[in-house]
């Protein structure tokens, strides 16, 4: 089905109708409004993970447990907006006697307008209708339309339903949230001349084609897109020695969660040659099993994908998984020399429960492949104490939005310092998609010089800077 572009000029306009009264919000009704979609997917979760298994083949455990990071998200967002700090209020007192003369100037960020969001495939709650995207921009005072995923069609209209249902039912304004449906409709709304931002997750060819259609745009709008991640993984000499089998049955189990889903899995693993670290994955990786893939169009790529990779010559299996609806986990193996070579075919991401094993002699080939590396939304180093990882760590730390250096990527806790994003292609921008700072995205900024009182936003007036954390001529005043 798709959404005709009378439906969705009407959908644009009910949001564009609803965006001044979310800009003037006060933080105490946002959190409300926040807090009842919360409500809305948790009273309603039986029925809502029974569509999205039928959609997705997710299994009801996994999907359960992603209903509650979503409404978790909704209720971080409603605490964020309660702080205040996400305004960056800031004042400076004005100076007759400076050189030049200075004005009064109060400035916060503000709301943008009507944000598209575009829902992802394989997080049907927390990446889809009311996930992080579609919380952290009403949150900032937006109201949002969202993109419904073409892979959970039923579970997008019945979330939409719930959700703008909640929301007006708390107070909020109609038009705050709606959903349409088909690619023209997507292609259409980025373009609408009445959406100020968008949020994008999936492919890099189907957010590259969404990323130039906003940029291409009379009036561009910013595109934050989130669009693939091979993650890097580095494993020193003395991590291989020391906890080796441990750490591969880590790997083993990272790279096939979820079915190899998971836009934070490790796709490429950095590891010292003749550790003996592939003996280890090939003990381990057996027991595993593959599983059907979100989507007819995803299982269908999986194999192309995969045969792309095989095909090079310097590439070999070191096990597999077993098949199950016509897909494998498998562990690739190639040598650090070949990637600094052929980048292109050897870091291409393959959606799907693959990794490929990267054996270096020596400190200059690994660190000649890593700079060959992509821009990812996490990289792992492995290492043991007293280890020299400077240079390793520093390569890595231009590669990537988040570096870990215990445990494997999959998992990303929803908190106010994460940070999910990355250098292109993991993000458009460098802004996070995760956490409370994802609200920045759908903000601007906006200073008001020797304004009456009564014509400032309520939040920039001394009466409530108060009760606001916020920055008076330089010095950061906290509220007592």
């Amino acid at each position: 089905m798709t959404t005709s572009s009378e439906d969705l000029d009407a959908i644009v306009h009910a949001a564009a109708a609803a965006a001044p009264i979310w800009r003037r919000s006060s933080a105490a009704d946002r959190a409300r409004w926040l807090r009842a979609a919360a409500d809305a997917l948790d009273a309603n979760v039986t029925e809502l993970v029974a569509i999205a298994d039928e959609e997705t083949r997710l299994g009801a455990t996994r999907l359960t447990g992603e209903v509650a990071r979503t409404s978790g998200q909704l209720r971080l967002f409603a605490t964020v907006v309660e702080e205040g700090s996400y305004l960056e209020l800031t004042i400076d007192d004005a100076d007759a006697t400076a050189t030049p003369p200075r004005p009064e100037l109060r400035r916060l960020l503000t709301a943008l307008g009507p944000v598209a969001v575009f829902s992802a495939s394989n997080f049907p709650f927390a990446f889809s209708v009311a996930g992080g995207d579609t919380a952290s921009a009403l949150a900032a005072g937006n109201p949002v339309v969202v993109k419904a995923h073409s892979g959970h069609p039923r579970l997008s209209l019945r979330t939409a339903e719930l959700v703008a249902a909640a929301l007006e039912g708390a107070g909020a304004p109609a038009g705050s949230l709606a959903l349409v449906e088909g690619r023209e409709a997507g292609n259409a709304l980025v373009q609408h001349p009445l959406i100020r931002a968008a949020g994008f997750t999936g492919s890099v060819s189907g957010g590259r084609a969404l990323f130039d259609l906003a940029s291409g745009r009379p009036d561009p709008i910013p595109f934050y897109g989130e669009l693939g991640s091979i993650n890097p993984v580095v494993i020193t000499e003395a991590a291989a020695a020391a906890r080796g089998e441990s750490l591969a049955q880590g790997l083993v189990g990272s790279f096939t969660l979820g079915v190899g889903q998971f836009c934070t899995k490790p796709g490429v693993v950095f590891v010292p040659a003749d550790s003996g670290f592939e003996d280890a994955v090939a003990s381990a990786l057996p027991a595993t099993a593959g599983g059907p893939l979100l989507t007819d169009r995803i299982t269908e790529a999986f194999p192309t994908g995969l045969a792309h990779l095989e095909d090079d010559t310097s590439v070999s299996i070191v096990a597999e998984g077993a098949e199950v609806d016509g897909v494998r986990p498998v562990a690739l193996r190639t040598d650090a020399r070949a990637v600094a070579e052929r980048p292109e075919v050897l870091l291409e991401e393959c959606f799907g429960p693959v990794t490929l094993i990267v054996r270096y002699d020596s400190q200059s080939d690994l660190h000649a492949a890593l700079a060959t590396v992509p821009g990812s939304l996490t990289a792992t180093l492995h290492s043991e104490p007293g280890e020299d990882s400077t240079t390793t760590l520093e390569l890595l730390q231009e590669r990537a939005g988040r570096v870990l250096f215990a445990g494997w990527p999959t998992g990303v806790a929803v908190t106010w310092s994460q940070q999910h994003g990355g250098p292109w292609p993991a993000t458009t921008s460098l802004h996070t998609s995760v956490g409370a700072s994802a609200i920045r995205r759908f903000l601007r900024p906006l200073a008001f010089q020797d304004a009456p009182e009564p014509l400032l936003p309520e939040v920039l007036r001394d009466d409530s800077l108060a009760r606001l954390p916020h920055r008076r001529n330089g010095v950061l005043v906290l509220p007592a």
